[in-house]
């Protein structure tokens, strides 16, 4: 039903549904591996190219600023502290991407053999599953938040500070904005495994190896595009929960109810700097789409 199904599924038979040959289980298990790997290396690949373009959408969802002033912000906060708050998310996203591609196969195949539900449904789960399960790093996005907010710029300089600066505050003050990271990884991640095959159906039939890459490109672009516009303003409060530190945990309702009132009740308020999240997401999940796919026929 999905791209990764459809790609990997020539290869897996060998390693894992055929009972056929005894293969041994060490054989099975590199085999199993690669997605996690290949997982891990799409996301550093991403995160390096994109850090920057995060930084000026991070501002605009803060402060609700336009795309001209947050670039000018970061101009006047210099170079040097353009790669500034870096090694979180090199580490969050290296490591949930590594377990969103990683789990899902794993779940897909454990539920394929174990449950009989449609296609739809096992993948379904799998992906819920997986987005989830991510949701255990929360404190690596928490930490990014707070490095990437100029606010604390004084209070704490690197990864290490900020995670130290939360640690009086208790395990809970780590897991801020964790409602909205499920509702998020879940539901996206189910829509995104569930409908990359579908999409890359749509595409012009690649013939070559580049052709491949270029329509993985596409299709990682475009739903991750559609995705972090469909899940824009569930950010947008999650961004505002984690940059608090310390005083009230407040509910998922009611520091959207206070985003919406003091962003005029317009929705389109709501979606201030989506635009750019929209051109970033198409970057990403192209990238992220692309290299995942090429190293798993390389690897």
């Amino acid at each position: 039903s999905n791209m990764m199904d459809s790609e990997a599924h020539e290869k897996r038979p060998s390693i894992l549904t055929s009972s056929k040959q005894d293969l041994s289980p060490h054989i099975a298990n590199v085999g199993q591996m690669k997605h996690y790997l290949c997982g891990c290396c799409a996301a550093f690949n991403n995160i390096v190219i994109t850090f920057p373009i995060q930084k000026v959408l991070f501002r605009q969802q803060l402060y609700g600023i336009k795309t001209r002033d947050a670039i000018l912000q970061l101009r006047r906060d210099g170079f040097r502290n353009l790669y500034r708050g870096i090694l979180p998310p090199l580490m969050q996203k290296t490591t949930t991407l590594a377990l969103m591609f990683g789990l899902y196969e794993d779940l897909s195949y454990l539920l394929r053999k174990h449950i009989s539900t449609p296609e739809f449904a096992t993948c379904s789960m799998a992906a819920v599953l997986a987005g989830t399960t991510e949701a255990i790093f929360t404190p690596l996005e928490r930490v990014q938040t707070l490095l990437q907010d100029h606010k604390h710029h004084d209070k704490f300089t690197n990864t290490y500070q900020a995670f130290k600066a939360l640690k009086c505050h208790g395990i809970r003050e780590y897991y801020r904005g964790l409602v909205p990271i499920l509702l998020r990884n879940g539901s996206s991640n189910a829509l995104f495994f569930g409908l990359r095959g579908p999409v890359k159906e749509y595409l012009p039939t690649a013939t070559s190896h580049s052709a491949h890459l270029v329509n993985d490109f596409i299709c990682g672009g475009l739903l991750g595009a559609m995705l972090g516009f469909l899940f824009f303003p569930i950010n947008v409060v999650k961004t505002r929960m984690q940059s608090q530190i310390g005083g009230e945990f407040q509910s998922f309702p009611r520091v959207f109810k206070k985003i919406w009132v003091e962003r005029d009740r317009k929705l389109t308020n709501l979606f201030r700097g989506a635009h750019l999240n929209y051109h970033r997401s198409l970057i990403s999940w192209g990238i992220i789409n692309a290299t995942y796919e090429f190293l798993l026929k390389v690897i």
